[in-house]
């Protein structure tokens, strides 16, 4: 009789202990794993309170221009956004009806200066009624070289970006269509904006994912100069057929015989078609992962990771990819990165939009710092595809982004999309580049959708401007 009780005492105490193991392990998860996307959450009722007992704190450009702020009304605050739509696909929005998005979100903490320091560091001031004052944020744009990206841009939907390819600074950043984050637009306007097909919430800069079409024969020039495929002619009768498929250049112009050189310069899909092969399968993965694809990349914002999805290639895909074409897609970021790193000798660097953070008693709470990303060629390898990128400038179809004075680098691209098939003149534009060429200062990347036109006509002349109102000519 006793053991048999004790065989139940046992059983209960081991009950009791899977149980109280079990209530460990989901505090330690949700510790690790959960609290802070619950915290974070723009529906914690908290972080609201919280916000309603502070003045969020004010985001600033790199020279003090006001991009985001807060201003009391009634006793309740409102977040204003006096540049309406320039900054929605970077600073978002903060709605108390919709949560948060972006910068908005991701330094929300930052913004309502909630640290564990709090109240020790809590600033407060009379003319708020003795509300909190959150951190300020300055970031490492540009705002008259934003509001040009903008207008050069106009109406047409695509997206800029525009990095100091020395230190990841990104100097501005554009995508369209874009809406405006006031409250009294959005409220009115959120069913709009959440039904409508060009999706305009969506920040192409970072999160619209693009074949990069004939930009990527920069880097693929790279691996081929590293393989030594670089001292190779090749004839260009204006289309190659590889494995039965036909891979043509744009308008079927037939080039002669090109170096490596002049291929780049006149953007030749048969040449590049048949380096693809020539690397093969290996190489091509090898490079796509040098560049990131594939790879998160740490950023202020969300960035969509680009995707290279072959598991194995044969000849045809890899003709493909040697053009920029078949399954590989990109974010106009990651594709801003390939021309900076180039610029940059061979060291891709990781791209930020914060500057720093300051208190409202002017503690530096924070301050980013250039760093090196990706080391994805070398600086002789980048030297040489410099070179043959300001060739594409000086000599071939990039003429358009000639800047008097200043040599200027760069790569056009003309990219097949899901209604080029279907449809003519549909192609997306591209272009990429840096200048100067001896002393870069500035890498630029711009994607014009659905253009009916070329990288060259459409995108290059957006670069130019850019680049030349950076370089104060």
């Amino acid at each position: 009789m006793q053991q048999k009780y004790n065989k139940k005492i046992i059983n209960v105490l081991i009950f009791i202990s899977v149980l109280f193991l079990s209530v460990i392990g989901y505090l330690t998860y949700f510790e690790f794993a959960v609290k802070n996307n619950i915290v974070s959450s723009s529906y914690n009722r908290r972080l609201w309170a919280r916000e309603d007992r502070t003045l969020r704190g004010t985001i600033y450009d790199r020279r003090g221009v006001v991009l985001a702020k807060s201003e009391l009304q009634e006793e309740k605050q409102e977040r204003i956004y006096p540049h309406e739509s320039l900054y929605s696909h970077i600073i978002g929005y903060n709605s108390i009806s919709y949560g948060k998005s972006l910068l908005e979100a991701r330094f929300n903490d930052e913004l309502l200066n909630i640290n564990p320091l709090n109240p020790v560091l809590d600033f407060k001031d009379k003319l708020t009624g003795g509300k909190s004052i959150g951190n300020d944020l300055f970031l490492t744009l540009d705002h008259r070289l934003q509001e040009k990206a903008a207008e050069l841009l106009g109406k047409r939907n695509g997206a800029v970006v525009v990095l100091n390819p020395r230190t990841g600074q990104v100097l501005a950043m554009v995508s369209k269509p874009d809406f405006n984050p006031n409250k009294r637009n959005l409220e009115k306007n959120w069913n709009e904006l959440v039904e409508s097909e060009v999706n305009p919430f969506l920040p192409r800069a970072t999160q619209g994912l693009y074949a990069p079409g004939s930009t990527y024969k920069v880097a693929v020039s790279a691996m081929a100069i590293e393989k030594g495929l670089d001292a190779k002619t090749f004839q260009d009768e204006g289309s190659v057929v590889i494995e039965g498929k036909s891979f043509s250049n744009y308008g079927n112009k037939a080039f002669g015989t090109l170096d490596l050189t002049k291929a780049l310069a006149v953007s030749s899909n048969v040449v590049f078609a048949q380096l693809g092969v020539e690397l093969g399968a290996d190489n091509l993965k090898e490079l796509a992962e040098r560049v990131g694809m594939g790879k998160k990349i740490p950023f202020d914002i969300p960035v969509s990771e680009s995707r290279f999805p072959y598991q194995s290639m044969n000849k045809t895909d890899q003709a493909a990819v040697g053009i920029g074409q078949g399954k590989i897609l990109m974010t106009p970021l990651q594709v801003a990165l390939i021309a900076a790193g180039i610029a940059n000798d061979g060291l891709i660097m990781r791209p930020y939009i914060v500057d720093r953070i300051i208190s409202q008693n002017g503690f530096v709470v924070k301050t980013q710092r250039p760093a090196v990303l990706y080391h994805w060629t070398t600086r002789e390898i980048a030297a040489e595809v410099k070179e043959m990128m300001y060739q594409v400038v000086a000599n071939g179809t990039g003429r358009n982004a000639q800047i008097s004075g200043i040599k200027v680098a760069g790569k056009t691209g003309t990219a097949q999309n899901e209604l080029t098939e279907k449809t003519e003149n549909k192609e997306h534009a591209w272009f990429i580049g840096f200048a100067p060429v001896e002393d870069p200062q500035i890498a630029v990347a711009v994607i014009v959708e659905y253009s009916g036109s070329t990288g060259g006509g459409a995108a290059a002349p957006i670069a130019r401007e850019l680049m030349a109102n950076w370089l104060g000519r």
